[in-house]
């Protein structure tokens, strides 16, 4: 079986999951060129709770884990079997670590599935997702991502999903395709130790544009997975997509252990919902 790859994407908001655009073909190129996983490992931002588990039922639910979107959102109905042997899998690889089967109470989250239809349509590969604990620090992340690692040689393939850049208070209707300067450093500096040292991305918390790039930790967190798998593994990142959306989110997605295939696809990130997106539209 092929060693798969990790990757980490920026989904952006949930309309991406309905929307064509540079982003979103350039998930689906990226499920056109992976190797078929045996099953797929999903840290998405929006399972943020106090514990680290992994999603252990044969038949996970679709989550919409949002409000403020349009109708045919909500009929989303992405539905890939589950892997319930996965969590043992898992529980043994990261041991002493613990890590909770869940066996009801998530299932497939928009941070997932939004990105997850454009690279796998058929939703006929196996999918599990592992939450973040937000209670640890970032070593903690790091450390678990690098733990998972051994996963990719068991045709596992690893998936961050979050944003490297989101501040929803900072969003700007103006802007559908650019970044403020803050955001733009921010996101550079993160790209700079993604290509060259990604095991110091626990360190990006230094930067002088952290606070406003990163107000909360849950969509930049799953970067940190990915960046572990590449620092335990020696295995160079390759950007597979990077832009900004609406001044202050970033839409740069990682690629590790593959070549990135080549750029395609034009347009904008999906349109964001009416009304203030930080009044609960949880993108």
């Amino acid at each position: 079986m092929s060693v798969m790859p990790a990757a980490f994407f920026g989904h952006g908001n949930p309309m991406n999951a309905l929307e064509k655009n540079r982003y979103t073909e350039a998930w689906r190129a990226f499920g056109q060129a992976v190797p078929r996983p045996r099953a797929i490992l999903v840290v998405s931002a929006h399972w943020y709770v106090h514990a680290t588990a992994v999603t252990a039922m044969p038949r996970p639910r679709t989550i919409h884990d949002f409000f403020g979107f349009p109708r045919e959102l909500f009929e989303v109905d992405y539905r890939p079997p589950g892997l319930p042997e996965l969590y043992e899998e898992i529980a043994d690889i990261v041991h002493p670590t613990w890590v909770g089967a869940d066996l009801d109470s998530w299932g497939i989250d928009h941070g997932a599935w939004s990105v997850l239809m454009h690279a796998f349509p058929d939703a006929d590969i196996p999918v599990a997702q592992l939450s973040i604990n937000a209670l640890k620090p970032f070593d903690y992340h790091l450390q678990l991502g690098a733990a998972l690692a051994p996963l990719r040689e068991d045709g596992v393939l690893l998936i961050g999903s979050g944003n490297v850049v989101h501040n929803l208070g900072g969003v700007s209707r103006a802007l559908p395709d650019a970044g403020f300067d803050w955001a733009q450093r921010f996101d550079e500096g993160a790209k700079e130790t993604m290509l060259t040292d990604p095991s110091a991305a626990g360190r990006l918390d230094g930067h002088r544009d952290y606070d406003l790039a990163v107000p909360t930790p849950d969509h930049f967190l799953p970067l940190l997975y990915v960046a572990g798998i590449a620092g335990a593994t020696g295995t160079p990142a390759d950007v597979l997509v990077d832009g900004y959306a609406y001044g202050s989110l970033s839409m740069t997605s990682y690629t590790v252990g593959m070549d990135a295939p080549a750029p395609m696809g034009s347009g904008f990130a999906a349109p964001l919902p009416e009304g203030p997106p930080a009044d609960g539209a949880n993108i």
